[in-house]
């Protein structure tokens, strides 16, 4: 593809908005549209052009990136530009599950549309610098003839023709995160009873939860070995231990709705027979279906 190939943006929300000044910087005329209008002026002067409907910035280009609200968002528009997506590739941004990601996909192929999906792991003033990291799946030919065009937002991962997977990956790093910030959060509304403060706390936080880290590879690889054996700190020592955290939180007045859930997993894996064996074990009992099926 053309290095400065034409791109059309869909949605100029704040990740919409950095999406196409990325697409401008690298050099590529851009055609951008949004529901609510007024939302495009600073990108205009910065060179792009505004399309009055969905449809004729569709017809603008060869490549549609999307980044709407929600999956709902996006059916209506793409609806509503069905007549100019043919032949064209759609790469959707917009945060969504790998259900939706295949439904899509399968519409967009009824109607000759290449689509390739995305999960953009990164915040707006992070698109187009090393550290910004997007992930694509779905249609191959749609991705490879426009990789070199989406390089403008940040390092691009392509994982696979299963449109699914850029969300399932999406959504599993965001859990990752999420729980993250609930042991952050929770951890300092537990100093904060003793009027220590968040600032004085929290450069505690970040080695420790790096030295931890460091054990990731090691889990995953028990988790896909089924080897659960090895073990420097077995999931009963830690279920046993665990409940002093919550009652340590129950002492000084903080709530525990954060924290109960990893309790109720460890004894469950303890009353499981998992006991003697690494805490990666509990990721089993996590799945309530067997692994491949849900995309089934």
């Amino acid at each position: 593809m053309n290095d400065n190939a034409p791109v059309t943006v869909l949605g100029l929300g704040a990740m919409g908005t950095a999406l196409a000044g990325a697409f401008l910087d690298a050099g590529h005329p851009v055609t951008v549209w949004n529901r609510t209008a007024g939302r495009a002026a600073d990108l205009v002067a910065r060179g792009a052009t505004e399309a009055a409907t969905a449809a004729e910035a569709v017809s603008a280009s060869p490549l549609v990136v999307v980044c709407l609200l929600n999956d709902d968002t996006v059916r209506e528009v793409l609806d509503g530009a069905v007549g100019s997506l043919a032949g064209r590739t759609v790469v959707n941004l917009t945060n969504g599950t790998p259900r939706q990601a295949r439904e899509a996909a399968d519409r967009a192929a009824g109607h000759g549309v290449g689509y390739v999906d995305g999960g953009i792991m990164a915040v707006p003033p992070m698109i187009g610098t090393p550290g910004s990291l997007v992930l694509y799946s779905g249609s191959p030919e749609g991705f490879h003839a426009h990789e070199r065009t989406l390089g403008a937002l940040g390092r691009a991962m392509y994982l696979g023709e299963d449109a699914g997977l850029a969300a399932l990956y999406d959504i599993a790093l965001l859990s990752a995160m999420y729980g993250m910030f609930g042991g952050f959060f929770h951890a300092l509304a537990l100093t904060g009873s003793e009027k220590v403060p968040a600032t004085e706390f929290a450069p505690l936080v970040a080695p420790w939860l790096t030295a931890m880290m460091a054990a990731f590879p090691g889990m995953a690889e028990a988790v896909d070995s089924g080897d659960h054996s090895a073990a420097a700190s077995n999931l009963a020592m830690q279920a046993t231990a665990y409940v002093n955290l919550l009652d340590a939180s129950t002492d000084q007045g903080v709530s525990t709705e954060l924290v109960e859930p990893m309790r109720a997993l460890l004894d469950q894996g303890v009353a499981a027979g998992l006991g003697a064996g690494d805490v990666s074990s509990l990721v089993d009992l996590l799945r309530t279906a067997p692994a491949g099926t849900a995309g089934a």
